[in-house]
């Protein structure tokens, strides 16, 4: 009698485990995906350092859109067929190192 009712116990835990164990299984792969939802490289908490690279990389581009725009009007002031006189003659003396005799040089450094 005694070895009916353990036989029963494991028979009743075997047929559990087998009912159960798909569930426990697609439990045990949603909890996985939902922690890697929140805290993997793409989750809900990196979000925050992916809006502060975004604010970084807008002000990278905002001042390299400052250059671009400086160095646009300096080639437009160096074109060929209109070139601004004051800066070819301020590019000549500084490549040639050229001073008028009645210029005074004062250095920045």
């Amino acid at each position: 009698m005694v070895q009916n009712r353990a036989m029963a116990k494991r028979s009743t835990f075997s047929v559990l485990l087998r009912r159960t164990w798909l569930p426990a299984l697609a439990l045990v792969v949603m909890a996985f995906f939902g922690g890697y939802a929140v805290l993997g490289p793409n989750g809900v908490l990196a979000y925050g350092e992916y809006r502060h690279q975004l604010a970084a990389k807008k002000v990278t581009y905002e001042a390299l859109d400052h250059q671009r725009a400086e160095l646009r009007n300096r080639v437009n002031l160096l074109d060929h067929r209109h070139a601004n006189p004051d800066l070819v003659d301020e590019l000549a003396r500084k490549k040639l190192n050229v001073v008028h005799p009645d210029e005074i040089i004062v250095p920045l450094n």
